[in-house]
């Protein structure tokens, strides 16, 4: 074991959401807690900055809806106020080479596909409906859903090239992968977690409907402060040593990043890893972990997602009609929205680039990919959003310590066979993270939810 340099009762990795979330409940409670991340920043992946250009930007998390009790009670205690998405107008349809404008959520320039398409996903909202949110693997037909991927239920449901078209560009912009890398199981659980994939995909009254004044990371921000110092940035994980009642954490001090090298073992009764499955595995651990959790770490990848947003002197669509949402079935930018501020001092598109698309571009130099964008851009809402002054791109699989986003997604046959290892702790070492949220998983909210229920379990504990 490990000589400790530092001791506190309960050392928390992760500086997401979820592990500050996880922090404040112990430290109001009483406890000793000491907080690492591997970042200079706190957030996870919520991400805000302000531009050169004034506008304030999230370049990851950035909504709240209905049913999103958790944020929504952290930001009326911190006083933080929200507005809605802009919504009204038209948005607009790129199909096969033509440009169309629709009203609603459901593009409707084929109307029967648009119609084919919404009774697929009324079915999909249905059926997952008989998952329990808290043990998936425990559904009637768990074993024949995890088998099976959300694409191959898809090709057997749906007979219209534009409808399937129409559920992957929601199923990349809500996954940040293809229908084909998931399992059935997994995305009926994520599906009944958030409420259905209508109302993960819409705006009014859904997943979407408003955004932070100020931005989503503010808050991550105030947790942080209210810790009192007890947070190590720029501190990532080397290795995790841990017994029954016992756990050592060993990170590196902030100077090893410039060569000074160096490292700090801190000793606690407990620990909470509040990270995804995939970040989590890249720890030296000792002893290693039981099979079921190391398999689960290794098929539950991270989807692939850059954000982009572009920059205007006012949004300018509006006089236009438009409400700055786009569905293409081509192109690097298949999904936008309006993300211009309250006030529209200036106006801010908001696009993402998922899936494959994401992976196919990762390697390709920023200017190639920014030139990309903008072209899609000008295809969907004419010359003048060619000239933004600023476009700046997010490349969250760049990230070394995010890896991709927004969530992880779980592959075949994971959940059936692993899945009751994603909460259930492991000697000293708890689990937090949005992916183990039962409600709003893959959201903030179920990062703040998870880092709640982690830390009542160690309380738990602690009490005995």
């Amino acid at each position: 074991m490990a000589t400790a340099d530092r001791q506190c009762e309960v050392v928390v990795v992760g500086a997401g959401y979820a592990g500050l979330s996880a922090a404040r409940r112990l430290h109001r409670l009483g406890a000793d807690v000491l907080v690492v991340e591997a970042r200079p920043r706190v957030g996870g992946r919520v991400w805000t900055e302000t531009l050169p250009s004034g506008a304030v930007v999230d370049h990851g998390g950035q909504w709240v809806g209905p049913g999103q009790d958790h944020l929504e009670a952290l930001a009326a205690e911190l006083g933080v106020s929200t507005f809605p998405t802009f919504t009204t107008g038209a948005g607009v349809e790129l199909r096969q080479g033509r440009r169309a404008t629709y009203a609603g959520l459901i593009p409707t320039s084929d109307s029967a596909a648009a119609a084919e398409g919404v009774e697929a996903i009324f079915d999909l909202d249905l059926t997952a409906q008989q998952v329990p949110l808290d043990a998936p693997w425990s559904a009637p037909d768990a074993t024949a859903w995890d088998e099976q991927t959300l694409g191959s239920w898809l090709t057997d449901h749906l007979k219209s090239p534009a409808a399937r078209q129409m559920i992957d560009v929601a199923t990349e912009g809500v996954f940040g992968a293809e229908p084909g890398e998931m399992s059935l199981l997994f995305a009926l659980f994520y599906l009944h977690a958030g409420g259905g994939l209508m109302n993960l995909a819409r705006t009014t009254g859904g997943a979407q409907e408003r955004r932070f004044e100020g931005g989503a990371q503010q808050m991550a921000l105030a947790l942080a402060a209210e810790l009192e110092g007890r947070l190590l940035l720029s501190s990532p994980v080397r290795r995790l040593e841990y017994g029954d009642d016992w756990a050592v954490v060993v990170v590196e001090d902030a100077a090893s990043a410039s060569g000074a090298g160096g490292a700090t073992a801190i000793r606690a009764r407990r620990a909470i890893v509040a990270m995804p499955p995939a970040l989590s595995a890249r720890f030296e651990w000792a002893p290693a972990l039981p099979a079921a959790r190391t398999q689960l770490s290794m098929h539950a990848p991270m989807g692939a997602v850059t954000k982009v947003h572009a920059v205007y002197d006012a949004p300018f669509w509006r006089d236009e009609g438009l409400n700055g949402q786009l569905v293409a079935d081509t192109g690097a930018l298949r999904i936008t929205f309006d993300d211009s501020p309250a006030d529209a001092s200036h106006g801010v598109l908001v696009g993402f680039v998922a899936g494959n698309e994401c992976r196919q571009l990762d390697d390709r130099p920023a200017e190639e990919v920014r030139a990309l964008v903008l072209e899609d851009l000008v295809r969907a809402f004419g010359p003048r959003v060619g000239s933004p002054v600023e476009l700046v791109v997010q490349r969250w699989c760049a990230e070394p310590f995010t890896a991709g986003g927004p969530v992880a997604v779980f592959t075949p046959g994971l959940l059936t066979g692993c899945g009751q290892a994603l909460r259930q702790p492991v000697g000293a070492v708890h689990w937090a993270g949005t992916e183990t949220a039962t409600r709003w998983c893959g959201y903030i909210d179920g990062a703040l939810s998870s880092g709640e229920r982690a830390a009542d379990e160690v309380l738990a504990v602690m009490a005995r």
